[in-house]
């Protein structure tokens, strides 16, 4: 059943990747009634806190915010019904992640380990590649972050991605953080191992484990050092097969950084 334009949907805005951010620039206009005293507040730009409640207002479906014209301060922004409604769900929502984690310690269990194991399941995206990695290192060029990163299975496997400052803001990011690395599988280009280019950034030599041949190119599964999988296509024709050794490139621009 779809649902109507004006109903909200909080199950979308919450249920998006590291919305806790967002959900705190949300409860700080409440309060603060302006949208740079919250940014201010959360310790972000106010460019970010825009990109937030434009994310949290995509996903939801309705308006969060409406403008206050005039007044002492010379206008501002509050929250409106549904604006409110989300923070109540998301206080809900962080209210049952905590009974989870009580419930986990009392079998005996590691929480930290099973809820980040828990958490990383619930991504549900269409890209195959999917890395649990560590940030090592951020450069800030103008609106543009190139974040380093290794996966925390393999210190062979390092990653770049290019991101927005903004989005680097509301993540949170900083050096030893854990985050997810993703990229479609058609970001990913395989060919046939060649030597000189595996100094290059985001470019990884590995040996085909399996092959679906298609007239647009050959989907390519390839091991990487570590035990990490990574998948990737084929020129048409290009002729892998199954145990060759491949290079698999990706640009920086097409890998999404997620947190859970």
């Amino acid at each position: 059943m779809q649902r109507k334009q004006s109903e909200p949907s909080f199950v979308e805005a919450l249920g998006h990747v590291q919305s806790d951010r967002r959900i705190d620039i949300l409860r700080q206009i409440g309060e603060l009634g302006s949208i740079s005293k919250a940014a201010r507040a959360v310790g972000v730009s106010y460019k970010a806190a825009w990109q937030a409640v434009d994310t949290l207002t995509n996903l939801s479906g309705v308006a969060l915010l409406e403008r206050v014209v005039g007044g002492r301060g010379g206008g501002g922004a509050k929250l409106t019904e549904a604006g409110t409604q989300l923070l109540v769900a998301a206080l809900a929502l962080k209210s049952a992640r905590t009974q989870a984690v009580q419930q986990v310690q009392s079998h005996g269990l590691a929480p930290d380990m099973h809820a980040e194991a828990a958490a990383r399941l619930a991504v549900r995206t269409s890209m195959r590649n999917q890395w649990p990695c560590v940030v090592t290192g951020m450069d800030v060029q103008g609106q543009i972050v190139m974040v380093s990163l290794q996966a925390a299975a393999s210190e062979q496997f390092r990653v770049r991605a290019r991101i927005t400052r903004e989005s680097a803001e509301l993540l949170g990011l900083r050096k030893g953080i854990a985050v997810q690395a993703l990229c479609k599988a058609t970001a990913v280009k395989a060919a046939a191992m060649d030597e000189d280019v595996l100094g290059l950034e985001n470019c990884w030599g590995g040996v085909v484990v399996r092959i679906s041949r298609g007239s647009l190119g050959d989907e390519i599964s390839a091991k990487l050092g570590g035990d990490l999988q990574i998948v990737g296509f084929s020129e048409p024709g290009a002729g892998l097969k199954s145990r060759a050794r491949v290079v698999l490139r990706v640009d920086d621009s097409a890998v999404v950084l997620a947190l859970s």
